[in-house]
């Protein structure tokens, strides 16, 4: 994740990273842990799965982590400032992750939520993810981005003060780290080994001609949602 994504939340939740007690739920194998105590925060892990939190104890052995998911949050009443869900809010039942994530909060805490989405406004990455679209077999429609208002809907925070942010980032990558991004994604598990290397012999000889230099510029949006507590 970019620096501005860090920067959209301290501005958004009112109060600097530095110092603030704050729990990353859903962290994975730590990306988001790291960047946050990178800036000073007060970092504890909630962590649903064992393969994850065991890889989340080799990278990062002194940051404390528990077992739970943001249903049951394993944390005391009004204990910290701000909530984070990085690419895992959707995977809570927000009928209960949001008074969980509220109970936890303090008074004036923020609950911060967001995804890394793919820039297809870009012409070779809709290019692209047609191609995907078409080799599995999937009708593609064109994306839309919600509003605000459903933005804040469809994740499950009407009736919270929320404000959203769109921090946009490009990464350059290699022609070979790409093509194992795109092939992480779950069109690819319906192909099977052989569509899927047939994908990719074909893809990599397009992308040669775009990116003769092999050193692909990945560009996403990350979509910020930050709701306050009252």
């Amino acid at each position: 994740y970019p620096p501005a994504l860090f920067d959209a939340v301290e501005e958004l939740a009112g109060r600097p990273l530095a110092g603030a007690r704050v729990a990353d739920v859903g962290a994975g194998t730590g990306i988001a842990t790291a960047l946050l105590r990178g800036r000073g925060a007060d970092v504890i892990a909630v962590e649903p799965g064992a393969g994850m939190a065991a890889e989340f104890r080799r990278a990062l052995p002194d940051v404390p982590i528990v077992r739970g998911d943001g249903n049951a949050l394993p944390l005391a009443d009004a204990s910290r400032d701000l909530i984070t869900y990085a690419q895992s809010w959707h995977w809570t039942d927000t009928d209960r992750s949001v008074p969980e994530a509220l109970r936890v909060l303090r008074p004036g805490g923020a609950l911060a939520v967001w995804w890394n989405t793919t820039a297809f406004d870009v012409p070779w990455i809709a290019a692209q993810a047609e191609r995907v679209a078409v080799h599995s077999g999937v009708t593609s429609k064109p994306y839309v981005r919600p509003d605000d208002s459903r933005a804040a809907r469809l994740a499950g925070l009407s009736g919270l003060r929320v404000t959203r942010r769109q921090v946009r980032w490009s990464r350059v990558v290699s022609l070979d780290t790409h093509l194992a991004n795109i092939t992480s994604h779950s069109a690819f598990l319906v192909l099977g080994e052989s569509g899927t290397q047939e994908f990719l012999a074909a893809e990599r000889g397009r992308l040669r001609e775009l990116f003769p230099d092999e050193k692909v510029e990945e560009t996403y949006l990350v979509d910020l949602l930050v709701a306050a507590r009252p």
